[in-house]
């Protein structure tokens, strides 16, 4: 069975599915994005995952859709492919453009695809990476179709045998992975970057933060040093697909995966998703 894809309103086979090749998403990366995960059918956050677009739509000067229009297309491709556990995308860009950095006036395209959702092991290495995360730059924090450096991060990253990338920021302050966001265990404490670093508002961050308080566990939102992943007793990653995912080697060094801390966040997580399902 071909895939079906939600383009500019419509469903289409992928095969079918065109777009403009002066489409500024594909010539210049002028547009943001959205991954979500569904089970069951359903999607999860789906309401948070919109905020966040919408977001990212104001502060790169887009359009968003309404809510009602990003969870029905996204709802509509589902049901047409047939899929209950799925990772979906969201993708909007500017539309058609002249051949530079300035916009066009078509309005914007549109396109929602699913595939089945696959899982991760129970554990992933990870390594930091030479290159920074610009912290003050105008893409700081937005979730953009502009990911030449996550790839190129990401590669360096897998090449070492690892299957995540970390960033620092340029002020050598610990800051995100390419598709994730990190907390690491210190002396005994809690912490993750604040969004000041220059990584993204993870929709799976906040939950996080949200489950640690529900259940009593003290999580600090505060500045850290890149080189406190040298020494750091247990890390995890966050993110839409990974849930609350425990790092077990950072640059080689072999970490207790998941760690009592680590432990105790999966358990609060997992609590608190099954509300929301």
């Amino acid at each position: 069975m071909s895939m079906i894809v939600w383009l500019n309103g419509s469903l289409v086979p992928l095969e079918e599915a065109r777009i403009s090749p002066l489409d500024h998403g594909f010539l210049v990366g002028d547009g943001v994005f959205e991954t979500l995960v569904a089970r069951g059918g359903r999607l999860f956050a789906a309401q948070e995952h919109w905020e966040r677009l919408v977001h990212s739509c104001e502060v790169m000067g887009l359009t968003p859709t309404t809510e009602e229009e990003f969870i029905g297309a996204m709802d509509a491709v589902l049901k047409a492919n047939d899929l209950l556990d799925a990772r979906v995308r969201y993708t909007l860009s500017s539309g058609d453009g002249p051949l530079g950095s300035d916009r066009g006036d078509v309005g914007n395209t549109v396109l929602v695809t699913a595939v089945p959702l696959k899982g991760w092991g129970p554990t992933e290495k990870v390594c930091l990476v030479p290159w920074p995360r610009l912290e003050t730059g105008a893409l700081a924090g937005v979730k953009s179709t502009s990911y030449g450096e996550n790839v190129l991060a990401l590669a360096h990253s897998k090449a070492r045998g690892c299957g995540e990338a970390i960033l620092a920021n340029t002020k050598g302050e610990l800051c995100e992975g390419t598709g994730s966001n990190i907390f690491i265990v210190v002396d005994g404490r809690l912490i993750t970057p604040p969004l000041s670093s220059g990584c993204l508002a993870g929709v799976t961050r906040r939950l996080v933060l949200s489950a640690c308080l529900r259940a009593g566990l003290s999580c600090h939102e505060e500045t850290v040093s890149a080189e406190a992943l040298a020494t750091c007793e247990e890390a995890f990653l966050s993110s839409t697909t990974r849930d609350v995912h425990p790092i077990s080697e950072i640059d080689g060094r072999a970490l207790n995966a998941p760690g009592p801390i680590t432990a105790q966040v999966q358990a609060a997580f997992e609590r608190l998703a099954a509300t929301m399902r």
